[in-house]
């Protein structure tokens, strides 16, 4: 749970130096992102300083600063941010000081809280973020100045912030004489920082390949130098002999799809929302009826019903990849990580239900590859699915290599079957840019898990005798290892139900 608050600042434009109380206690109520909250005293776990980043709006991309101390007090936690001599931290610091930014808001992480009378009492959190932002939740802290010395060096600064930070500079109380107490530290006010025109002419760079690819990462996250070192580049006149080599956001992956072609050949079901097995009713016996005479008893046969039991199984995948990659690779190295753990789950997926089905399908007898044989196996297949299910076979399932052999077949004029431009009385369609067609009124699914032509390579099924459950989220996890590398886990949940095993026909070799 993050929640994000805020309360009124401090603002030290000579030091660049930002401060105020980041998380009031004695029972203040703060509205925060998840409604009203109160934070109990000694419930905020602060990280060490030097790690904690001051943002701009909650913007993870627009760093302006980072902190130089906290403090926690009886009546909440202090904190004061030395600002970046950035064009972006000048902007907030003068923002700040004219109170268009004037509150400081921190994201949480609630690790233990309890509600009450409509308010979250907060009694364990960490701080993982501050944000300087437009307004403030929390009435408790105000400014009670915009003065320094320039000439004061940053160790006076955080010293004087440190003793005072319970006094009158952070005083929240009303004091009719705090006027007097602000008298007794005569206040200098900050000169703003100057802001030159946009005058501009192409510096004098170091143009190598290798400058060149450090700048365009630093530019990558947000290095505002590394961005004017790739316009200059840009602009120059001058030929260095440097001709960057581009590469494009496109990936050329001849390996990974995510095509589930013997999932899409079944029916499909929700996975239930608990437990590593379920079961299913199926009927074992049904009544009959039958031709009775005057007065004979009538035909007795109860109904009875059995469970089909079916096994939920875990497809998880994991990868490995330093800390280095983390900190230093393109944003599109992510998203095709992902992408193509999403292409191997896929995979994992359908192979499983193309050997449940086809160690279940009825065997379809010794056949060679022929028009004339290919028409006999479906008629079978169609006559056995239904005889044994009640349902009609819809969907036939082939290896790549029986497709291209399908598409190869011919009458005894010698004119395509499957593939004919202009078909006559044509046995269905079979084309070299498509995965789907139609066989002999079935239709067809061509499966990268089949493979070759020999047994169980074509497959006819009535897709309601098998199902596929599935959950509708896959979980994707992090983990760093003290090894410095970084464990990535992307897992599911699926489970295939035979529901009538004679419900698929396949084909088989002499």
């Amino acid at each position: 749970m993050q929640l994000n608050f805020s309360s009124n600042i401090e603002c030290d434009q000579g030091r660049r130096i930002i401060s105020g109380k980041i998380v009031p206690y004695d029972g203040e109520i703060g509205q925060t992102s998840i409604g009203k909250v109160i934070f109990e005293k000694g419930s905020i776990q602060l990280p060490e300083p030097n790690k904690s980043k001051l943002l701009l709006e909650h913007d993870a991309k627009k760093p302006i600063g980072k902190a130089i101390a906290f403090n926690e007090t009886p009546d909440g936690v202090y904190a004061s941010f030395k600002v970046s001599n950035t064009s972006r931290g000048t902007d907030s610091l003068i923002e700040a000081s004219d109170g268009l930014r004037s509150g400081l808001s921190v994201g949480v992480e609630v690790l233990a809280s309890q509600p009450r009378n409509g308010v979250l009492y907060v009694q364990s959190a960490r701080l993982f973020e501050t944000s300087l932002v437009q307004a403030a939740a929390f009435d408790s802290a105000a400014v009670t100045s915009v003065a320094a010395s320039a000439a004061e060096t940053e160790d006076e600064a955080l010293t004087e912030i440190t003793q005072t930070e319970s006094e009158a500079i952070l005083d929240t109380t009303p004091d009719t004489a705090a006027p007097e107490a602000i008298v007794e530290t005569p206040a200098v006010e900050a000169s703003r920082p100057t802001i030159t025109s946009a005058m501009y002419s192409t510096p004098r760079i170091e143009l190598t390949k290798e400058k060149y690819l450090e700048n365009t990462i630093r530019a990558q996250f947000g290095d505002d130098d590394a961005r004017q070192y790739l316009r200059a580049a840009a602009n120059t006149t001058d030929n260095a002999g440097l001709v960057p080599t581009r590469q494009l956001t496109e990936v050329i992956n001849p390996l990974a799809n995510a095509d589930r072609p013997f999932i899409d050949a079944i029916s499909r079901g929700v996975l239930p929302d608990a437990g590593m097995t379920f079961e299913i009713p199926k009927i074992s016996q049904v009544p009959t009826v039958a031709v009775t005479a005057e007065e004979a008893a009538p035909s007795n046969t109860d109904l009875e019903d059995a469970y089909l039991s079916v096994a939920v199984q875990k497809f998880a995948g994991q990868q490995t990849f330093s800390v280095e990659i983390l900190d230093r690779s393109s944003p599109a190295f992510y998203a095709e990580l992902v992408k193509n753990m999403e292409y191997a789950y896929a995979k994992a997926t359908d192979a499983r239900v193309a050997t449940v089905v086809a160690g279940a399908a009825t065997d379809g007898g010794n056949r060679t590859m022929s028009a004339a044989n290919l028409l006999d196996f479906v008629t079978d297949a169609a006559v056995s699915v239904y005889a044994n299910t009640l349902g009609f076979a819809q969907n036939i399932v082939v290896s790549a290599d029986q497709w291209g052999a399908i598409m190869g077949l011919v009458d005894s004029t010698n004119r395509a079957i499957y593939t004919a431009i202009n078909p006559v009385n044509a046995g269905g369609s079979a084309s070299v840019t498509s995965l789907r067609g139609q066989i002999n009124g079935l239709n067809l699914f061509v499966d990268r898990n089949l493979s070759g032509t020999g047994d169980g390579t074509i497959i006819v099924v009535n897709p309601d005798a098998y199902t596929w459950y599935e959950s509708p989220t896959f979980k994707l996890e992090a983990n760093v290892i003290a090894s410095g590398q970084i464990s990535v886990a992307y897992y599911g949940y699926g489970a295939i139900a035979t529901k009538v095993a004679t419900g698929a026909y396949k084909w088989m070799v002499a």
